[in-house]
């Protein structure tokens, strides 16, 4: 059986059905409650992470291993790998070794067997869940309390979630130039989760007031200028990796002259290559086709500047989609008809910032900026128009956590019809779930 039985399944045999149980023991004798059984990772490392569990030493948070055979912690070579450190629980429906499970740190992990616990349902081969857990009450709340009452949470939550994105931007204009402050925000949500704080040390390095310096220049040797200091300040220019790039690609008119014009400005020490993420992004968010984008809207923005430019779109944009098609870069210039330094892309090449990356900018940045500077500034009425767009904006394409949240929570799509009760799935799971904190959720 072991030999035919699929690893999503033992991961759906975990999510579903040991939290909150009282008779779980590892293999070495410990006993352990699961409060959180995590959720699918969706980068490097373990394949579940956000988990919560509790025994002999306490709570305890962290990312969860799954394998239907205990041995094949040594076939895959997860104690070779530093990934995997962050492992806080074995779990395999068969135990078929009896070495202990060690780390590359050297620390060793106990090891739960489900086959001791759960019964393997047929279903889970067809790719069925059978009823959750003992732990896990909101996974009943829509059929007992109805879609309408999680709707009413999540609303409430996705509006605290706003305030505290506020409340950030509140801080930062306290005591930095709010132009800074905004740039950041952007430039940070270009990044998405793998190359956020990345993407904010850069603009660290490389602020909005040394890039807004060569605003006299042409429109086309600004935008070469704005992308040669983004991308040399970060460490992306191919002459930074060589070893990555061909001689074709070095040699391409358009990268020899942002080699030529980093080379003339350089003041910084740029970043490593080291601090950005590739892995398991997508060829069009690539930092620096996320870079280039960012040129585009700085060039858009060269006559009166990013804030006073920005700040004339939130007063005259009818409606969100206005304030998204500000943001929207499509695929232009070099980067066309090309992925990556030279990488030839399809037909057609993705745009340097889509609708999606745009709603999401708007969301997060765009309108709580609005209401701190308009607050800050004594301008209620654009703190109240960015507070009115928040409240109306609808749902935008879901990322992985907020479907996992959806499952869990046992919604439909429609359930979920508004980036505000979005937000909320986030903040709930990431206030309340992954924090082991279900007894003061508003949803237990």
């Amino acid at each position: 059986m072991a030999g035919t039985l699929p690893e999503s399944c033992v991961v759906r045999m975990w999510q579903d059905c040991t939290a909150g149980r009282t008779d779980l023991v590892t293999e070495d004798g410990r006993p352990v409650r699961v409060i959180y059984p995590g959720r699918l990772n969706d980068d490097r490392g373990a394949d579940l992470c956000d988990a919560v569990i509790t025994g002999a030493e306490g709570l305890r948070k962290g990312d969860i291993e799954v394998h239907v055979k205990s041995s094949s912690w040594w076939g895959h070579h997860h104690h070779l790998n530093s990934v995997y450190n962050r492992v806080i629980l074995h779990v395999v429906y068969w135990h078929d070794v009896t070495a202990p499970v060690t780390l590359e740190n050297g620390l060793n992990v106990p090891t739960l067997t489900l086959a001791r616990y759960v019964e393997e349902p047929a279903g889970y081969r067809s790719g069925a869940s059978p009823a959750a857990g003992p732990g896990m009450p909101c996974r009943t709340l829509a059929e007992s309390r109805g879609e309408g009452f999680i709707g009413r949470v999540l609303d409430e939550a996705g509006s605290r979630r706003f305030a505290s994105r506020v409340d950030v931007f509140k801080t930062a204009l306290s005591h930095e130039e709010a132009g800074q402050v905004l740039y950041r925000g952007i430039t940070g949500a270009l990044g998405y989760t793998k190359n956020k704080l990345p993407m904010m040390e850069l603009a660290r390095r490389m602020p909005l007031a040394c890039l807004e310096e060569g605003a006299s220049v042409s429109q086309g040797e600004r935008l070469l200028l704005y992308q040669a200091l983004l991308m040399g300040a970060a460490g992306l220019l191919p002459s930074q990796q060589v070893e990555r790039y061909s001689k074709d690609a070095l040699n391409d008119k358009w990268v020899v002259k942002l080699e030529d014009a980093w080379a003339a400005y350089r003041r910084e020490t740029a970043m490593s290559p080291d601090d950005w993420h590739s892995f398991k992004v997508r060829p069009g968010s690539l930092p620096r086709r996320r870079l280039a984008a960012m040129s585009y809207l700085l060039c858009r923005c060269r006559e009166e500047g990013l804030l006073s430019v920005f700040i004339n779109e939130m007063e005259t944009a009818p409606t969100h989609r206005a304030l998204e098609g500000w943001l929207m870069v499509g695929a232009e210039g070099y980067w066309a008809k090309n992925l990556d330094f030279g990488l030839p892309g399809g037909r057609p090449v993705p745009a340097l910032l889509g609708v999606d990356r745009a709603g999401i900018i708007v969301i997060n940045v765009l309108l709580p900026f609005a209401v701190a500077w308009g607050q800050a500034v004594l301008r209620p009425g654009l703190a109240e128009r960015a507070l009115e767009l928040y409240h109306g904006y609808p749902a935008m394409t879901e990322n992985t956590l907020e479907k996992h949240m959806r499952r869990q929570l046992s919604l439909s799509r429609c359930a979920v019809c508004s980036a505000r009760r979005q937000q909320g799935t986030i903040h709930i799971y990431k206030t309340y779930c992954s924090q082991g904190r279900c007894g003061e959720c508003p949803l237990s």
